[in-house]
């Protein structure tokens, strides 16, 4: 490897990892930031939130380098250029191509990369990024009560308290227990106390409530284990009355198990028909099953619909229906009015039959056909993503030997209006193929397509030696339109005085 290579490649990784730390960072804190609200509150561990961000930083990584490699190419051939590097490469007769030779090679390396990386990594991350995020935002918060407002998230109980000291205390309890026949009989057991306290116990597996000096009131109507007991009206009716009791204690201790707020995992299989989570092979076999559903139904449409159909056949006819003098002759045979009105509204339910059997088929068919153009999307852009980190360079390098320009400063600007740019176009590209207006490869590569000619524009410019961004060039231009209008408009107005 040459001395100059090396000197290129050195000015490139440095940028390309800080970019890339960078841009996973923020991408990480825009997932925070989204679900915020449901990881507040809830009894997770340091190993949960770890799982998390991991995997998430590799659901990030395929969006992360294309920008990265933009803004890190950039930044290498833009300090080259202010820096008179560049112009001392040029006048040992080196061209600018030949000096984006080595980190186009790099940038061709993080493309497979990247390929790989979407078509093994990234399935696998997403699985298990989105079924964890699933058990989390599904995870009960921990047990925090307000005071004065019924807190109900504890199966089973109701629990107020007026008053929440700073020592854990807690004054004016009530706590009203449920039991599976709440629904029928109302509230049949309260307990008031004047404090209390609540903790937890074995590894915050089990809730200890222990209250003083309160009553316990119950309701015992329809128990199983007291025998109901009537008094008579004065209609002469019996009805039931309930047989409470009240308990007065000091001291009262309740155990509840918080198995309820732990977090569960779900089972995974539940979350592999997403198409993120499925590579090349998955997506394929997905989509072509979807296209031979949708083939083989719309096959079957006309043989489907016959069953909405009635026929009267003639004896000895072969129960085609077939044009011919017989058909006329019956159409020209006069009927009563009764069976008229009959034949009108059988045809009326046979036409609403059909028509809601046309609407149905009609929605399942554009159904599996979003489906199928759905996760062939998602298999072009198992591509596109790779192929975009090429692509960046292409603008990237061009464009630093063109503005001459390093640091984080015009760099930066210019390589997030460019990543804005590359996001809009493959969601434009995305909204048309879902909405069935192009076709899945045109969609799918849209924006590839556009940057590309922008990234070979921009290195035929280098080429020349362009001074495309260079604001003098631009007012020499618009000061020679202006001469040429004065000069014009000089002349004109000489031969109209004449």
């Amino acid at each position: 490897m040459k001395k100059l290579d090396k000197l290129i490649l050195t000015s490139f990784w440095g940028p390309f990892v800080i970019t890339m730390s960078v841009v996973v960072f923020v991408f990480l804190m825009r997932i925070m930031i989204f679900y915020i609200d449901d990881f507040v509150s809830k009894d997770l561990n340091v190993m949960d939130y770890a799982q998390l961000f991991f995997f998430f930083s590799l659901i990030t990584v395929p969006t992360a380098l294309p920008l990265a490699m933009l803004l890190s190419s950039l930044m290498a051939f833009g300090n080259l250029g202010e820096f008179f590097e560049l112009t001392a490469i040029k006048s040992a007769g080196i061209s600018v191509v030949r000096a984006m030779l080595p980190m186009f090679i790099v940038a061709v390396g993080i493309s497979i990369f990247s390929f790989y990386f979407n078509d093994r990594v990234s399935p696998w991350a997403n699985l298990k990024g989105y079924s964890l995020l699933y058990d989390i935002k599904t995870t009960k918060a921990t047990l925090k009560i307000k005071e004065g407002i019924f807190y109900n998230d504890l199966p089973g109980y109701s629990i107020k308290v007026d008053e929440k000291l700073d020592n854990g205390k807690m004054i004016g309890m009530v706590i009203y227990i449920h039991n599976s026949r709440s629904y029928e009989l109302g509230n049949t057991e309260i307990i008031l106390a004047d404090s209390g306290r609540m903790f937890s116990i074995n590894e915050n597996r089990y809730l200890v409530i222990e209250l003083y000096n309160g009553t316990r009131y119950t309701d015992e109507q329809a128990s199983g284990s007291s025998r109901p007991v009537y008094i008579a009206s004065p209609a002469g009716s019996q009805t039931p009355y309930s047989n409470f009791n009240r308990q007065s204690f000091r001291h009262y201790r309740l155990t509840e198990s918080l198995a309820s707020f732990g977090m569960k995992r779900t089972d995974e299989g539940q979350f592999k028909y997403h198409e993120f989570m499925k590579n090349i092979s998955d997506l394929t076999a997905t989509a072509d099953s979807l296209r031979t559903s949708y083939q083989e139904t719309k096959k079957n449409l006309v043989s489907g619909s016959q069953q909405y159909y009635s026929y009267n056949y003639r004896e000895g006819t072969d129960k085609t229906l077939k044009s011919g003098k017989w058909i006329d002759s019956l159409l020209a045979k006069p009927v009563s009015d009764s069976l008229k009105k009959d034949i009108l509204m059988n045809t009326k339910a046979a036409s609403n039959s059909m028509l809601s059997y046309i609407k149905s088929q009609q929605d399942y068919l554009q159904t599996k056909l979003k489906d199928a153009s759905k996760y062939e999307l998602e298999r072009h852009h198992k591509f596109t993503q790779a192929l975009s980190c090429l692509i960046m360079f292409l603008i990237g390098a061009p464009l630093g030997a063109i503005i001459k320009k390093g640091g984080f400063g015009v760099p930066v600007l210019v390589s997030i209006l460019f990543f804005i740019l590359l996001y809009v176009l493959t969601n434009q590209g995305d909204k048309w193929v879902k909405e069935g207006l192009v076709a899945v490869p045109i969609g799918a590569w849209m924006a590839n397509t556009l940057l590309f000619a922008t990234g070979i524009y921009f290195i035929e410019r280098a080429r020349s030696d362009s001074r495309l961004f260079e604001k003098d060039v631009y007012q020499m231009f618009f000061k020679r339109i202006k001469s040429k209008w004065a000069s014009r408009f000089g002349k004109t107005e000489l031969i109209t005085h004449n």
